[in-house]
């Protein structure tokens, strides 16, 4: 038979706001996993907890998880306390699982609400669910319990997995960057020729005056150079490969440069801004903000173009990012970094790849600031990163290299994570089976 949860337990709201605990002795139930304390205890016994708001905020209807808790304990109250009045007829461990396995099905779809989407308390009670006799219940529990350690142990067999595809991915990129990944050709113009040309190049611009003249940096010392590299590659520094302009490196107008009230309606005569987050999740079309930029024109300096590289430098730093060709122009903020290299000496992609590799930890470990690290000076970039420069032909092989072995690694990952959810969902399955003939045993 089935019963409903508004027969067989109380439902009762949390009684504590979560930030106006007090710490104390007894566990506080908040929607993380972790637990919280408080001084008080409001709730005794075994019980399942539900949060009643959504898990991913406004609009959407989701529960990450539910709790089982024993003993005394508090309550968050954006949750509640399914405790049953009986534990001889209704076990709360057997609920817990019942209503876990059941999640989006009991109590997802009975959420409520456009903007603000809660689990109403009188929508839990209308929950039916199978009540087995007490020993059946049990047995259920334990079956779980094995199950998910099974389930729990080849999880963590396919994280392993997982991990080793990240490794591997990291191993190409190494072996990319120290010239091991595609032979050497004799033919192809050595890189430490091309970057001379450049620098002759660059001097001549400044004595016409054309750039800012540059102080010229001392050549790279051995004990900077972390591991050698093929003969027709060179060593050379961030500021080497970078276009030849007064703007080749910009870092995001700082402090109140960009303020909200800047920012209006996009319209036709409006300029994007390009925020952290397009450098994060390599995608162009994140953020709304946009400028009319001929009203401030000290900001065009800071335009980002297709083909210019933006990289993140405040918080989450060192996300590099190459504006495809279909992005529009846009203004960087103060949270990006924008570089335009010498694409004579080395192209945009491969400069990712490089940092990627080898610049990424580097800034991060040298990353100013306590509240939110962040890149620093221009200068320090100039002068302190260094990069280990193929010849432009053998970029481009090594970066035909690099698609085939990133989407072998991408067929890797999706096979492992087909096999995950393959795991979750036969899980789910047996766990169903083992639920179903225990409902045809209950007698009215």
């Amino acid at each position: 038979m089935k019963k409903t949860l508004g027969e067989l337990c109380t439902i009762q709201k949390g009684k504590i706001g979560i930030k106006k605990a007090t710490p104390g002795e007894f566990p506080l139930v908040v929607t993380a996993e972790e637990r919280l304390s408080h001084n008080e205890y409001h709730f005794e016994g075994n019980a399942v907890i539900i949060p009643l708001v959504s898990s991913t905020g406004h609009g959407h209807k989701s529960l990450k998880r539910i709790h089982f808790q024993s003993g005394k304990f508090a309550v968050g109250n954006i949750l509640c306390a399914v405790i049953p009045i009986d534990e001889n007829v209704l076990r709360a461990d057997y609920l817990y699982r019942f209503l876990d396995l059941n999640r989006e099905k009991e109590l997802v779809s009975r959420m409520k609400g456009m903007a603000n989407v809660t689990l109403p308390i009188k929508e839990i009670a209308k929950i039916k669910i199978p009540v087995p006799p007490i020993e059946a219940q049990i047995v259920f529990v334990q079956q779980y319990s094995i199950l998910e350690e099974k389930s729990n142990d080849l999880g963590e067999e396919i994280t392993h997995q997982l991990n080793l595809v990240k490794q591997l991915r990291k191993a190409f990129l190494r072996e990319a960057m120290q010239g091991k990944l595609v032979p050497q050709d004799p033919n192809d113009e050595q890189a430490s020729l091309i970057l001379e040309k450049i620098k002759l190049e660059k001097k001549r611009l400044m004595k016409e005056k054309k750039i800012k003249k540059q102080k010229t940096l001392p050549q790279i010392p051995e004990e900077e150079i972390p591991f050698e590299i093929p003969a027709n590659w060179v060593w050379c520094r961030f500021e080497d490969i970078l276009e030849l302009t007064n703007t080749s490196l910009r870092r995001g107008p700082f402090g109140s440069s960009i303020k909200k009230n800047m920012f209006v309606k996009q319209s036709a005569y409006t300029t994007k801004v390009y925020e952290q987050k397009n450098a994060i999740y390599k995608n162009f079309e994140l953020g709304d903000y946009h400028i009319e930029l001929e009203e401030f024109p000290n900001l065009k300096s800071f335009i980002a173009k297709p083909g210019d590289i933006i990289i993140s430098c405040a918080g989450t730093i060192g996300e590099t990012y190459v504006l495809p060709s279909d992005a529009p122009k846009g203004i960087i903020n103060q949270a990006l970094l924008k570089v335009v290299v010498n694409e004579k000496i080395i192209t945009s992609v491969y400069f990712t790849k490089v940092f990627q590799s080898l610049l990424k930890d580097r800034v991060n470990n040298d990353a100013k600031g306590s509240a939110m690290k962040n890149l620093g000076s221009i200068n320090y970039l100039k002068q302190n990163l260094n990069i280990p420069l193929p010849p432009l032909k053998e970029q481009k092989r090594i970066l035909t290299k690099l698609d085939g072995l990133m989407q072998y690694c991408d067929e890797l990952e999706k096979s492992i994570e087909d096999s995950q959810q393959q795991n979750e969902l036969l899980l789910q399955q047996v766990l169903r089976e083992a639920l179903e003939p225990k409902e045809k045993e209950v007698v009215e």
